[in-house]
C-alpha cells in the first residue's frame, strides 16, 4: 500500500495538480480545504506527509503547523506564494520542514516530496515520537484532538505556549527533556532568553495542573539537566 499525503489547501485546482504529480509515485493524496478540517483529517489518516498552504479560511498554515506539531512529527511541506526570508524563518520556527513556492513545477515538487519521505523513513527506523491522541489518569485529562485540558473534570485555561509545552512533555513522557530542547520545540528559540522562557512556563504550567492536594506531581525537575513528565497510576 502506498504512503498517504494530506494536502491542506482551499484551492481544488491545486489539489488536482498535486494528485496528478504524486499519483504515479504510488502516493495516496487526500485534500482538506480549511485548516480545521486539515487537523481533523490528520487525526484520522495519520499521513506520511502533510503539504500545507499558508493562506486559508479559519486557521492559516502557520497556526495549523503549530497544532500538528503538538501531536505528530509528520514531515510538513509548506506551499507559499512569497518565499521571503521572514516567512521562511517563521515557518521553520513552528516546525515546517521545507518550502515550495507557488506556482511550482512537477520536478521540484517530486524531488522535495521524495526527500521528505526519505527523511521520515530514517526517523521511523530510529526513535521518532509516537502519534499521541490523549493522556488521561484519575486527575488529569488532555485530549489533543479537541485541545482540551481538564483537572478533576474541570477545564483548565492554558495559553498556546503552555499547551505546547504540556503536550510535548506528554509525548516524551518518562524521558528527560532539556531546557534547550523545550525552547527549540515550543518556541523555536534556543537563545538564553528562550531557555529562560521554558523554565518560566514550566512554573506557570505546574500551578495550573496541580490538583490542590499533591502539588505539581506531573512535571519533575532534574536540576541542571531538564524536566520529565511522570504519568500517574492509571495514566
Amino acid at each position: 500500500m502506498g504512503k498517504v499525503v494530506l494536502l491542506i489547501d482551499d484551492d481544488p485546482d491545486v489539489g488536482r495538480l498535486v494528485e496528478f504529480i504524486l499519483g504515479p509515485m504510488d502516493l495516496a493524496v487526500y485534500q482538506a480545504f480549511t485548516g480545521l478540517d486539515g487537523l481533523r483529517r490528520s487525526y484520522e489518516l495519520h499521513p506520511d506527509l502533510v503539504i500545507l498552504d499558508v493562506m486559508m479560511p479559519d486557521l492559516n498554515g502557520f497556526e495549523v503547523c503549530v497544532r500538528l506539531r503538538e501531536m505528530s512529527s509528520v514531515p510538513i511541506l509548506m506551499l507559499t506564494a512569497y518565499s521571503n526570508e521572514k516567512e521562511m524563518l517563521r515557518g521553520f520556527s513552528v516546525g515546517v520542514d521545507d518550502f515550495v513556492k507557488k506556482p511550482f513545477n512537477k520536478n521540484e515538487l517530486e524531488a522535495r516530496v521524495r526527500a521528505l519521505l526519505r527523511r521520515s523513513a530514517t526517523r521511523k527506523t530510529s526513535s521518532s515520537l509516537p502519534f499521541v491522541r490523549s493522556y488521561e489518569d484519575p486527575i488529569l485529562t488532555v485530549d489533543l484532538s479537541s485541545q482540551t485540558v481538564k483537572v478533576k473534570g474541570k477545564a483548565v485555561d492554558l495559553t498556546p505556549r503552555e499547551y505546547g509545552l504540556l503536550t510535548y512533555l506528554i509525548r516524551q513522557q518518562g524521558k528527560l527533556v532539556s531546557k534547550r530542547e523545550l525552547a527549540r520545540e515550543v518556541w523555536g528559540d534556543q537563545t538564553p532568553s528562550g531557555i529562560s522562557n521554558a523554565s518560566l512556563y514550566v512554573f506557570y504550567l505546574r500551578k495550573k495542573i496541580q490538583d490542590g492536594a499533591h502539588g505539581h506531581r506531573y512535571i519533575q525537575t532534574q536540576w541542571g539537566r531538564g524536566y520529565r513528565f511522570e504519568p500517574r497510576e492509571g495514566g
